[in-house]
């Protein structure tokens, strides 16, 4: 047997056990002494069993009803609790948020927004998984992560995407390298030069070959998994790379420069992507809203 006991059922109940008294319990409750009657007679009708016993002075528990009174109070106790619980997810006050980002903006764009979003919800779990653009992907269908920050795909149409900014390329080579001093490069500049290239699975190596018209550069024969690698290579006169302005702050070293590409259509676009057939947590929103707001800030540059 189902019982169809509310909580006003509950109160009423709780409110009797206190006062033994109807018309006081009925006063605690703001209803009429009638309706506080009916209340008791539906409340001791889903449970099965008398739980008052009545007479013109006195009311008072019935065995049942002192073994109820425990279960009920345990019960307003329980609901309230859930009420906290879930007063504190809608305020942001607790919940979890996972993120999926490509490791340029794992590593560099993106941790002040978390910060910011931490300071601002410091009870909300935030988790990072810094991966390629298809492992992240793979993340969010798997329902891993409620966001992904990733370039463009073949497999997009599943999602809900937006823009979060473009990202222009760079030359990356040594102070004393023959290009070092120019103010912009076009592709015949990079004549001759041995490029180290990032792995092709990554988003940077797709945007690159797709760009770059094939023979127009001589292949160092390196090909790494991380931009730390590369600054390394280049650092030690191996050869120069072409990579967005996201991963700069990887080239920050003394021996190194960084001179803006002139190439019609080399620019890597990145997106936010969120699933389309699963709604977000509101601690997901919240976190949603600051990457957008600071993707606005990002494309205004």
């Amino acid at each position: 047997m189902q019982a169809n006991i509310s909580t006003r059922l509950l109160q009423a109940f709780l409110a009797l056990a206190d006062c033994r008294h109807f018309g006081h319990a009925a006063q605690r409750c703001h209803v009429s002494q009638s309706a506080f009657s009916v209340m008791i007679q539906k409340l001791e009708a889903a449970v099965g069993a008398r739980l008052f016993e009545r007479d013109t002075r006195n009311v008072t528990l019935t065995p049942e009803g002192k073994l109820f009174v425990e279960v009920a109070r345990q019960l307003m106790l329980d609901i309230e609790a859930a009420f906290a619980d879930m007063s504190d997810y809608v305020a942001r006050r607790r919940g979890r948020v996972a993120v999926a980002a490509l490791p340029s903006l794992a590593a560099g764009w993106l941790p002040p927004v978390l910060a910011q979003y931490r300071q601002r919800h410091p009870g909300v779990s935030v988790s990072l998984h810094d991966a390629i653009s298809d492992q992240c992907l793979d993340l969010l269908r798997q329902g891993k992560v409620d966001i992904a920050l990733t370039a463009p795909g073949p497999n997009l149409i599943e999602f809900d995407t937006r823009a979060l900014c473009s990202d222009p390329f760079y030359l990356v080579c040594r102070r004393d390298h023959k290009l070092a001093r120019r103010r912009r490069i076009k592709v015949e500049g990079l004549a001759g030069c041995e490029l180290i290239h990032l792995a092709r699975s990554t988003s940077v190596r797709q945007h690159l070959e797709a760009a770059l018209p094939p023979g127009s550069v001589i292949s160092s024969g390196l090909e790494v998994e991380h931009l730390a690698t590369v600054a390394g290579l280049i650092q030690s006169g191996l050869g120069v790379s072409v990579v967005p302005e996201l991963t700069l702050f990887q080239f920050r070293l003394p021996e190194l420069t960084a001179i803006p590409m002139d190439v019609p259509g080399l620019v890597r676009p990145l997106l936010i992507v969120t699933p389309k057939e699963r709604s977000l947590s509101i601690a997901a929103h919240g976190l949603l809203a600051l990457i957008e707001d600071k993707a606005l800030v990002v494309s205004g540059r």
